[in-house]
């Protein structure tokens, strides 16, 4: 079945479909939530600056018509307004919309929202039922000066402590993972205060902070040093609590192995011919394994170079060791998996758009594209006009 078509004879309405977005933010984080909440159906209304619009429309090349690849992969199933914020117009205009709104999501600076009297407590006195998401940097004082860039929080929040190799420089996650993390909590408290308000009626305000969110997403490591008072460091792909678990090098080429748990260590041992491995007092146990880590992973470097990556994945793939390739995007996308992947949108104005589909599958499918990523204002007529019929 194409993807997006609907199953014969079964109702597909989508579970958030009703629900109305006023999408303030802009970048990554806040797009990402509610490109998440639009993928599951709710009226997305993007609200963009007249002529440069959201930031991300610029960051490229690789550019699809006039709108970067950065845009596109976060905006899709939305509607786009151009106003003028700095305007009484633009914020009126502002103002009904989020008064027939359901949700607002922004992740402007602390206060300015209030200067454009668009803030929870002026709205909520309007529209009660209204959820109120703010996704700010550090925290709703703004007693931080930094500003909330992906990398700064990268650096602030450990992350980037434990990102490298061994005795080298920090070393940044190679996408803006941060971001993403926090666009997916935002969205999933969305919908918890959606919960609440229908058996209380009643919205509220919500934040998610990009720091919070970052050192959250720390789990194990921040609970070695909570829990442990270890203070981890950068260990290149290896784990900081099992070991083998990291990419080693073979004849040609890197490949991962994730021996998890002991009897996955002794089946590594048999595919590599190397039993006496397993039955090491130092490396019996995947305790004494993390101990003795600078022991053990140099001798199954040594062993695994004598052969090439793909030998090497067939052997511990028989013997049903997690490992895998280590893939670049144009081998993703060429793998079975990787092609699953895939959602092609018919855009009348850029052409056939491929984007990675949303990984939620409601009733065994793909949720629908209803629109590809809007341009710039498209939609600002369109919505004039539903607000002028109220």
């Amino acid at each position: 079945m194409p993807v997006g078509e609907p199953a014969e004879g079964r109702d597909t309405k989508p579970p958030l479909s009703g629900i109305r977005i006023a999408d303030f933010s802009r970048v990554l984080a806040g797009p990402l939530c509610t490109m998440i909440l639009a993928d599951l159906g709710a009226d997305v209304i993007k609200i963009e600056r007249p002529e440069s619009g959201d930031d991300t429309r610029a960051w490229g090349p690789p550019f699809v018509g006039e709108d970067a690849a950065y845009f596109l992969s976060l905006n899709r199933n939305k509607r786009s307004i151009a106003l003028d914020l700095q305007t009484a117009e633009g914020v009126a205009i502002a103002r009904r919309l989020a008064a027939r709104s359901d949700v607002i999501v922004e992740n402007f600076r602390p206060g300015l929202m209030r200067r454009f009297g668009l803030d929870h407590d002026s709205l909520d006195k309007e529209n009660p039922r209204l959820v109120y998401c703010s996704v700010v940097a550090f925290g709703d004082d703004d007693t931080n000066p930094k500003p909330g860039y992906d990398i700064i929080v990268q650096a602030m929040s450990g992350l980037m402590s434990i990102t490298g190799e061994r005795g080298g420089p920090p070393v940044k996650a190679g996408v803006a993972l941060l971001d993403v993390i926090t666009g997916l909590y935002a969205a999933n408290g969305i919908q918890a205060a959606l919960l609440e308000r229908a058996n209380t009626g009643r919205g509220q305000r919500l934040s998610v902070s990009l720091f919070g969110s970052s050192v959250a997403a720390m789990v194990n490591q921040a609970a070695n040093y909570l829990l442990g008072g270890m203070v981890p460091g950068p260990v290149g792909t290896e784990h900081p609590n099992i070991v083998p678990y990291q990419v080693f090098q073979a004849q040609d080429k890197p490949f991962v192995l994730a021996a998890g748990n002991d009897r996955l260590y002794q089946r590594t041992c048999e595919a590599i011919e190397r039993p006496e491995l397993s039955t090491d007092e130092r490396f019996a146990t995947n305790a004494g394994r993390v101990e003795n880590r600078t022991i053990l992973v140099p001798m199954l470097q040594a062993v695994f170079a004598e052969r090439t990556a793909a030998e090497w994945l067939r052997r511990l793939e028989r013997n049903a060791v997690p490992c895998a390739p280590v893939s670049r995007m144009d081998e993703v996308f060429a793998s079975p998996d990787g092609s699953e992947t895939i959602q092609e949108i018919a855009d009348p104005v850029r052409g056939l758009l491929k984007l990675v589909a949303d990984p939620i599958r409601l009733h065994g499918r793909t949720l629908d594209v209803r629109m590809p990523p809007p341009r710039l204002g498209e939609h600002t007529a369109e919505i004039l006009a539903e607000l002028a019929e109220r």
